[in-house]
């Protein structure tokens, strides 16, 4: 056995601009070809795709932006760290809060695939996000095999949130959730 055999290195992970991905009808299509009218939804879109091209979880990518710039990032990473509450939105959640130094996310406003879980509601809340923009609902999340609607019962109701919550881009984050619903991956 020689040191080229023991130190492999890493299969490369292509950047967002090298990605490709399958769209609802299965044509092969490449980020520019994502339909989101918002350019953070954009961005959130493409973490997601990252996530489930690596298989990290499934289709939920988040951004969270301050002053009109991106701050924080995150992917769905519940298979790949073996841990339930690695949402996106949770994931984006800690990326802006370390590259911000702060635990107050004041001023920011977060951009995610779904609405978000209970869990990542609350977390929004606790870090005093200004304001939520999500792209598939919580019924369209059941569509795709996840719980949220059921645990969604538990909580107070959303309707007294106000305007916290806004759906935007719908139809992009749908065809998202089609090509995951379409490719092979763990129900969990």
């Amino acid at each position: 056995m020689t040191i080229k055999n023991i130190l492999k290195t890493p299969e490369r992970v292509p950047r967002l601009g090298e990605m490709k991905y399958r769209d609802s009808k299965g044509i092969f299509m490449n980020e520019s070809m994502i339909s989101a009218k918002n350019e953070y939804m954009k961005e959130a879109i493409k973490e997601a795709y990252q996530g489930i091209e690596q298989k990290h979880g499934g289709p939920f990518g988040a951004v969270i932006v301050k002053d009109g710039k991106i701050v924080g990032r995150g992917h769905n990473s519940v298979l790949i760290k073996n841990d339930p509450t690695c949402h996106g939105e949770i994931e984006a959640i800690r990326n802006a809060c370390s590259n911000l130094k702060t635990y107050d996310l004041s001023g920011c406003e977060l951009y995610t695939t779904g609405e978000p879980c209970p869990m990542c509601l609350y977390a929004s809340l606790w870090a005093k996000i200004d304001k939520v923009y999500y792209g598939c609902t919580i019924a369209d999340n059941s569509m795709i095999g996840f719980r949220d609607e059921e645990m969604d019962k538990l909580g107070t109701g959303r309707e007294q949130l106000g305007d916290f919550l806004e759906c935007i881009d719908r139809d992009a984050c749908l065809d998202l959730f089609h090509y995951y619903k379409e490719m092979e991956h763990t129900i969990y």
